[in-house]
């Protein structure tokens, strides 16, 4: 494979410090010695949000003013990799731009699909300022942020595309999601094999970022030619499985008018759906397209039907894989999130690069959103999908858990990590 492509944002130098609860950042700045013995404490507990080359030693590397903020932040040099990079705290954003009390409260309501005038308004700043906040996550690394140990990068996937409009222009939303993550979020100017292999490839890339060896074994998509294509080209040995619950779909809609043969052909399609093993699934479909045949049905519905024969080997794929998806209900759940702040947005009337960065950073709302009262209660104080993924928290504040997370835009190897398993 070849090597990464060197990045130069800003955000790949800087790492976010997590500041545990009750000390005085000021002071801690000013004390060289105290703030030495709190960063070595970081690095020991979480190394995973520190350049690979600390561990070989650091030293200061002068102080950073924000005038924004009014805020003093440090550096510090690696002797062993010659690079610099800023220690940045969790209660500030990217570029020192907003505190992260008062942009959770943005993003929570951006989240939700509020739009920047909304914010504006409950808020105050303009809703340029509400804008390039959002934008300024886009510039991390989905994957990066949102896995943190290797056991969590996903070995099934579920993948879709999400249609939109880009000025006046149809694009499309290359949607890749496993275990309640988005991990792939990109927009995509076309829906054919290299349109949609480029927009797919960038999951790749940031995965491979963190794993160069990560080969994931399935990826269940709605059946789209193109989609297919793409994924077996990105990875060789994946293998495809077809989306049952889409043929359901497909069979109810063409049936809306008689609710009583719905759902009756639903009842046995579920039945088809359950079986335990491939030989009782292949039974099963086959009694009920013999009774199909039998059967005046509307002709649309009936040959919808009996198209299912052939389809029979991409559903079976998934025994060989119990903990495979057979269905695109991961993915299904986070675009009907996404759809909402679309519609309410009437599409993207900026730049491409700008409209990347917008649904780059909704994945990672997404990936953060405090889950409601009642979840976290049934999911045992789980705070969000990130924590439900890795199995913890940087932070109880959703906000300064992401922004911890993004450290060094969350380009930082998994494979040198001493800790993972």
């Amino acid at each position: 494979m070849a090597k990464r492509k060197q990045r130069g944002t800003a955000g790949d130098k800087t790492i976010c410090l997590p500041m545990a609860e009750g000390i005085d950042y000021a002071a801690l700045v000013a004390d060289r010695s105290a703030y030495r013995q709190y960063l070595d404490e970081q690095i020991e507990q979480h190394p995973e949000l520190f350049p690979v080359d600390i561990q070989q030693g650091y030293r200061f590397h002068g102080l950073v003013r924000s005038l924004r903020q009014q805020l003093e932040t440090r550096r510090i040099y690696l002797p062993s990799s010659h690079e610099a990079y800023q220690l940045r705290p969790d209660f500030v954003t990217p570029y020192m731009s907003e505190t992260a009390d008062v942009a959770g409260k943005a993003l929570y309501l951006k989240q939700h699909g509020i739009s920047y005038e909304g914010i504006s308004y409950v808020l105050g700043r303009s809703e340029m300022h509400w804008v390039k906040l959002l934008q300024s996550l886009g510039r991390v690394s989905i994957v990066g942020s949102t896995v943190k140990r290797e056991a969590s990068l996903p070995p099934h996937l579920v993948a879709d595309e999400k249609h939109t409009r880009w000025l006046k222009q149809r694009t499309y939303l290359a949607v890749t999601a496993a275990q309640g993550c988005l991990f792939g979020n990109h927009l995509s100017l076309s829906a054919d094999n290299q349109g949609l292999k480029a927009a797919y490839g960038v999951f790749q890339q940031e995965a491979h970022d963190l794993d160069p060896d990560y080969q994931p074994m399935t990826v269940t998509t709605d059946g789209w030619d193109a989609t297919r294509w793409a994924w077996e080209h990105l990875y060789s040995g994946i293998v495809w499985i077809l989306c049952f619950l889409h043929e359901v779909i497909k069979v109810r809609d063409g049936c809306r008018s008689k609710p009583d043969l719905c759902y009756g052909l639903l009842k046995e399609l579920w039945h088809i759906y359950h079986a335990k093993t491939k030989r009782q699934f292949a039974q099963r479909l086959r009694r009920f397209l013999e009774w199909v045949k039998l059967r005046d049905l509307p002709k649309p519905v009936k040959q919808r039907l009996l198209r299912l024969r052939n389809k029979s080997h991409f559903f079976q794929r998934a025994y060989d894989f119990p903990e495979a998806y057979r269905t695109s209900n991961q993915v299904d759940r986070p675009m009907n999130y996404l759809d909402r702040i679309l519609y309410a947005m009437q599409g993207f009337h900026g730049t491409l690069q700008s409209a990347q960065k917008e649904v780059r950073a909704m994945a990672l709302l997404w990936n953060f959103h405090p889950f409601c009262r009642k979840t976290r209660t049934l999911k045992e104080g789980c705070l969000c999908p990130f924590e439900q993924l890795n199995g913890f928290r940087y932070h109880d504040d959703w906000m300064r858990n992401l922004l911890i997370a993004s450290s060094l835009n969350g380009r930082r190897p998994l494979s040198k990590l001493p800790h993972t398993n």
